[in-house]
């Protein structure tokens, strides 16, 4: 089972249903995502559930639905056990972007962070999950698959918000501060906490 967001609608893609669930069931080789996506944001669905019947295909069916753009980012956490965050859209997010050809997620991963942030000196951890939401670019709705991990740093200097991103603040944030800033913030992010 995988959970995709749109907006903060979810998607379950499974190859299980429950009795109950039926009604909000459609098959994931025939959806039509425009129409499912349209219901969504329109309130008429709550959520949906996309149903395959072979689990090792779900994401090879899904991936031939929607394309796919693979992303990377950090929870970044500084000396003081603050948690680094972004604020872009009106929304607390974490920093990651998009992977560049010759990259591994790893290096994305790093190269965003220090991009959005201006935050230097940083070491990955952990591998923490992939998180899958839909988005919209150009008229067409994409499937992006970021890989997050736990990243560390001693970096003490001054934080650079990448304006030209739309990202308007960076912020180190304690665990009482992160609570809250996760109140106005993305499922996806709230998952990885």
């Amino acid at each position: 089972m995988y959970k995709v967001f749109i907006n903060e609608k979810l998607i379950i893609v499974s190859n299980e249903v429950q009795k109950s669930e039926i009604s909000d069931t459609y098959l994931l080789k025939d959806v039509d995502f425009e129409w499912l996506i349209g219901k969504l944001n329109a309130g008429k669905l709550d959520k949906a559930i996309l149903y395959h019947d072979k689990g090792e295909e779900l994401l090879e069916v899904l991936y031939s639905r929607l394309p796919l753009v693979e992303a990377a980012g950090g929870l970044v956490k500084n000396d003081r056990h603050e948690t680094l965050f972004i604020f872009r859209n009106g929304k607390w997010d974490l920093p990651k972007g998009k992977t560049e050809k010759g990259e591994n997620m790893e290096e994305t991963a790093i190269r965003e962070v220090e991009e959005e942030t201006g935050v230097k000196g940083l070491t990955i951890s952990d591998f923490l999950m992939q998180t899958y939401h839909i988005f919209k670019r150009n008229g067409e709705y994409r499937l992006k698959l970021t890989h997050w991990y736990e990243m560390k740093t001693s970096y003490d200097g001054e934080l650079f918000p990448q304006i030209d991103e739309d990202i308007m603040k960076v912020e180190w944030k304690s665990e009482t501060e992160a609570t809250v800033a996760l109140q106005n913030s993305y499922e996806n992010i709230k998952l990885l906490f």
